[in-house]
């Protein structure tokens, strides 16, 4: 079974700009507890420090059967990204008032833990609840024409 952790707040929250895959640095007990689903990414968010981005706020539970050495559940994990790419996420977040948030963590084919992360737009709160009301408008016109 492949391990899938969404974040599902970004799909209200921002307007969706780029998105990029990334790895992640893990402790070996981090990397078990995301297999076991033992993962949150709701309240996380990426920044730039030193030219290097990190995922901060990540909720990642101790390993059951770890050690006394278990890992710190919300430390700081560094995100691993072309240079390139970092130039360009660095360039685009000091230009505009952009953010970079965590989509979706998952483990890819090889074992590895994956992160897609998205440049994104904070919205208004008039532009959130515009999107909710469409997406309701969606779902009943869907439900009259079921049942027309």
């Amino acid at each position: 079974m492949k391990t899938k952790i969404e974040n599902r707040k970004y799909r209200v929250e921002y307007e969706i700009l780029d998105e990029y895959t990334s790895g992640i640095q893990l402790l070996g007990t981090e990397i078990k507890s995301i297999r076991r689903n033992n993962v949150s990414i709701s309240e996380s968010f990426c920044q730039m420090k030193n030219k290097e981005l990190y995922v901060i706020n990540m909720y990642i539970s101790k390993y059951e059967w770890g050690t006394h050495i278990n890992h710190d559940v919300r430390r700081e994990r560094k995100l691993l990204l072309k240079r390139s790419e970092l130039k360009k996420l660095e360039r685009k977040l000091k230009e505009s008032n952009l953010t970079i948030i965590p989509k979706r963590l998952f483990i890819n084919d090889k074992g590895r833990a994956k992160l897609k992360i998205c440049l994104a737009k904070g919205r208004k709160y008039y532009d959130k609840r515009n999107i909710i009301m469409k997406r309701e408008m969606g779902r009943r016109r869907a439900i009259a024409l079921k049942y027309r």
